[in-house]
């Protein structure tokens, strides 16, 4: 499994989503992730919303496997179903 996370570091959902996907490499075989700063990289949120195909309000914007799963909520309840990891 391998998860992108698009955040920026001033955004505590951000760093908690990071955190998460840090603690899941360490501790689910086969898992990997990528963290891409936007301000880092230059990107807009419109940048991010024609990489996931829908409007982008807010930030984290996390895909698994290349399939968006929507922000830091969306990607703690996703990882508590799959691995009961909280």
């Amino acid at each position: 499994m391998f998860v992108t996370i698009y955040g920026r570091l001033s955004c505590p959902y951000c760093v908690r989503a990071k955190a998460l996907a840090e603690k899941l490499k360490t501790s689910v075989d086969n898992f990997d992730y990528r963290y891409i700063d936007i301000i880092e990289q230059g990107l807009s949120k419109d940048d991010i919303a024609k990489i996931i195909g829908k409007p982008v309000q807010t930030v984290p914007q996390i895909l698994v496997d290349e399939k968006h799963i929507g922000g830091c909520t969306d990607f703690q309840a996703f990882v508590r179903e799959q691995f009961g990891i909280d």
